[in-house]
């Protein structure tokens, strides 16, 4: 399969990396002038947690390739859009008359209705799903990273298209797990409030690396998350058909918390998903904060906690 990841982030790179390694075609598309910057290869340094290899830590120099210019008549099969949500219209807009006849998966956080998320994509040619990887550059220009086993895809109420099909294969040969979520609308809300939850902690503390081993910031981080819960209820979702996501927020924090400290100050892979979340100028929580807070006031729902967080991620000047 022929492959154009959209922009160079963390989760683009990771997964282009691994798409390759299976066998594909895969190239970055980045904006004019931004390849010479980038340079021919990436420094990794990734945990790779899949199936096939059991947590084998990945150190290399990848070569990449990029294009700075994408047009209609390209020949990609799948163009993977993964961008911050408060990205998402703009790369949208861009894309859709440059798709062609290209797949594109849309693998992010979106708070959002999907359909309105995708702007003027042809929705007949999008896939949706939310990528298990994450980390960040450090300094050096490394990039420190986990790759986990299991992808998220998943559908609003029907079975996958062919061409959702198609896409799952392609990360299934790269040697992922596919979990497949029919109400993805919901599922994609009560992770973003999950977020929401914890970023509002993070962003208390100067960033979310900061609740590594903080028995007390951890327990607000859920007290938050638990919180916005009717906020998700007052906007359609059923949480009934989400028990497993919402646990850690309904079950009682003086267990939680605790155990969740342990295991980012002594486990080796929640340790480095946190420590990787170390900027603190990064504007996505922000974003996240900012967009949940907004919500709530839109729909009536009482925030507290989230809302005494505000002036950490309130614009500057408003």
């Amino acid at each position: 399969m022929k492959i154009l990841m959209f922009g160079r982030g963390v989760v683009a790179t990771i997964y282009g990396w691994a798409l390759q390694r299976a066998g594909n075609d895969v190239e970055f598309y980045v904006r004019p002038g931004r390849a010479a910057t980038y340079g021919d290869a990436v420094d990794l340094e990734l945990l790779d947690t899949r199936r096939r290899v059991r947590g084998q830590r990945v150190v290399e120099k990848w070569p990449v390739r990029y294009r700075e210019e994408l047009a209609p008549d390209h020949d990609f099969d799948l163009i993977v859009l993964s961008v911050p949500h408060h990205r998402l219209p703009e790369a949208a807009a861009f894309l859709a008359p440059r798709v062609g006849r290209a797949t594109v998966l849309v693998f992010g956080n979106i708070w959002t209705e999907p359909a309105a998320a995708i702007g003027a994509l042809p929705a007949e040619q999008v896939a949706w799903g939310f990528p298990g990887a994450g980390g960040g550059f450090g300094a050096d220009g490394v990039l420190h990273g986990q790759l986990l086993r299991s992808v998220i895809f998943g559908t609003f109420g029907r079975p996958p298209t062919d061409r959702e099909r198609a896409v799952r294969e392609a990360f299934r040969q790269a040697g992922l797990r596919i979990r497949e979520r029919p109400d993805f609308r919901g599922w994609l809300w009560v992770h973003f409030a999950s977020d929401a939850g914890l970023l509002s902690q993070g962003v208390r503390q100067g960033s979310l690396s900061r609740l590594t081993g903080s028995t007390g910031s951890i327990r607000e981080a859920l007290l938050t998350g638990r919180e916005l819960l009717p906020l998700l209820e007052a906007r359609g979702v059923d949480l009934r058909r989400h028990r497993g996501g919402l646990l850690l927020f309904r079950a009682p924090t003086c267990l939680t918390a605790p155990v969740l400290a342990w295991l980012t100050a002594r486990v080796a892979l929640a340790r480095e998903s946190f420590a990787a979340h170390s900027d603190p100028d990064a504007e996505e929580p922000r974003e996240v904060c900012r967009d949940t807070l907004a919500e709530a006031r839109r729909l009536g729902v009482p925030v507290p906690r989230l809302a005494a967080a505000e002036p950490y991620f309130a614009r500057e000047g408003a």
